[in-house]
C-alpha cells in the first residue's frame, strides 16, 4: 500500500501521524474523519462516518465527492480527534439540562430542551475563541429560544487538536461555574404570568374606535404561555387611570400593562398616572426604535409597563425585548434599559 506520512499537528510535540492513502488502495481501512456529500440546493450531509470501514462499493461514492485520497490516522497521546475535542468542549460549557448533538465533522450543537431565555457569557465565548484551533459560536444572551433550537456550537478547526487547547477551554468553563454557580451556556425557563391590562384613551372608552391593543398584547403574552387575565378601559383622565391601576394591583396579577396615552400630547395622561399610582419608575423612554416611548416601572415587586402604540402593529419593539426578561424573573434596571440602545435601531 502506497501512502505519504503527514505530521498531524506540526510543532505541538505530538506523536499523531496521518497517512495519505490513494482511495483505490484504501479498501479495508477505516476513515479518520467524517466525509460530507454536497449537492448544491438539494443536500448537504454526512456520506461516511468516522471509523467507516471502506469497501470496494464505496470507491465510486468517494470519487464522486472528489476524494482521490483518504487519511488513516494514528492519534498521539497529546492530541484529540476533532469530534472528541468538540464533544469535550460542549460538555464543559453546557448546562446539564441542555441537549448535545452527536459529534459530526468536528462539531457539536448545543440545543435548548424548552422555550426559554438563552444565557451566554460573552467573556467565556471570547476567551475560548482566543485559544485558536477551536471555536465556539453562540446566539446572543437573552435570545428567546424554542424547544430544540441550537443556542451554541463547538467546533474543532483542524482534524487533530492539541489536548492542551481543550483542557484550557475546560478550565475556563470550570472557573465560570465556580464564580457564578452556573454554566456559561444555559437556558432559563419562562414563568407563566397572569397580566392585568388597562387600555386608556377616550376614543376607545367612548366606543368611537375599536380597541386593537388588547388582542395584540394578548397574542404576545400567549406566545410565551402567559395570558391577559383581565382587560379594563379608562378615558384620558389621570385619576381614573390611577384608580384602575390600583384595582388591577389589588387583583394580585403578576404584571400590569397600561396601553395608550404614552406620547407627549397634552391629552396623554398615562405616564403621570403610573407615577401617581405609586410606581417606582425605572425609565420613561427607551433607546430602542420602535418602542422608544415605553415606560418601565414597579409597584412593589409587580412590573408595570406603559406601552406605546407601536406595540399594536410592529412585530418587535422594546416591549418584546423586555417581556421575556421579566418572564425569566429579571427585575429590569436602568442599566438594562441603557443597554437596549446598542443594536436597538430596528426601524424608524
Amino acid at each position: 500500500m502506497n501512502g505519504a506520512e503527514i505530521d498531524g499537528n506540526q510543532g505541538s510535540g505530538s506523536s499523531t501521524s496521518l497517512k495519505e492513502v490513494p482511495v483505490r488502495e484504501a479498501i479495508g481501512l477505516r476513515l479518520a474523519h467524517d466525509l460530507t456529500r454536497i449537492v448544491p440546493g438539494e443536500f448537504k450531509g454526512r456520506l461516511f462516518k468516522r471509523g467507516h470501514l471502506i469497501t470496494e462499493e464505496d470507491i465510486p461514492s468517494l470519487l464522486d465527492i472528489g476524494k482521490e485520497h483518504i487519511y488513516i490516522m494514528e492519534l498521539g497521546d497529546l492530541d484529540l480527534h476533532e469530534d472528541d475535542a468538540a464533544a469535550r468542549m460542549a460538555g464543559a460549557l453546557a448546562d446539564n439540562d441542555l441537549l448535545l448533538s452527536e459529534p459530526h465533522e468536528g462539531k457539536v450543537s448545543i440545543k435548548s430542551p424548552i422555550l426559554g431565555l438563552a444565557q451566554i457569557d460573552r467573556g467565556v465565548v471570547e476567551a475560548i475563541n482566543r485559544l485558536g484551533e477551536i471555536a465556539l459560536a453562540t446566539v446572543k444572551t437573552n435570545t428567546v429560544v424554542q424547544p430544540g433550537a441550537a443556542i451554541a456550537a463547538t467546533r474543532a478547526i483542524p482534524l487533530v487538536v492539541p489536548r492542551s487547547k481543550v483542557e484550557q477551554a475546560e478550565a475556563i468553563a470550570r472557573q465560570h461555574r465556580s464564580e457564578n454557580e452556573a454554566a456559561p451556556i444555559r437556558v432559563r425557563p419562562l414563568r407563566k404570568v397572569r397580566a392585568g391590562l388597562l387600555t386608556t384613551g377616550s376614543e376607545v372608552f367612548n366606543g368611537r374606535i375599536q380597541d386593537k391593543f388588547g388582542p395584540a398584547v394578548a397574542a404576545k403574552l400567549a406566545a410565551f404561555g402567559s395570558e391577559v387575565a383581565e382587560q379594563r378601559f379608562a378615558p384620558d383622565d389621570r385619576q381614573t387611570i390611577v384608580k384602575e391601576i390600583l384595582y388591577l394591583l389589588g387583583q394580585g396579577y403578576d404584571m400590569i400593562l397600561v396601553t395608550g396615552g404614552m406620547s407627549v400630547d397634552p391629552d396623554d395622561r398615562t405616564p403621570g398616572a403610573i407615577g401617581a399610582a405609586g410606581a417606582e419608575i425605572v425609565s420613561y423612554g427607551t433607546p430602542m426604535l420602535p418602542g422608544s416611548m415605553l415606560l418601565m416601572g414597579y409597584l412593589g415587586d409587580v412590573p408595570i409597563m406603559g406601552l406605546p402604540g407601536c406595540v399594536m402593529h410592529d412585530p418587535y419593539t422594546s416591549f418584546d425585548a423586555l417581556l421575556p426578561r421579566i418572564l425569566a424573573g429579571d427585575r429590569i434596571t436602568r442599566e438594562d434599559i441603557i443597554e437596549l440602545g446598542y443594536g436597538g435601531l430596528l426601524g424608524c
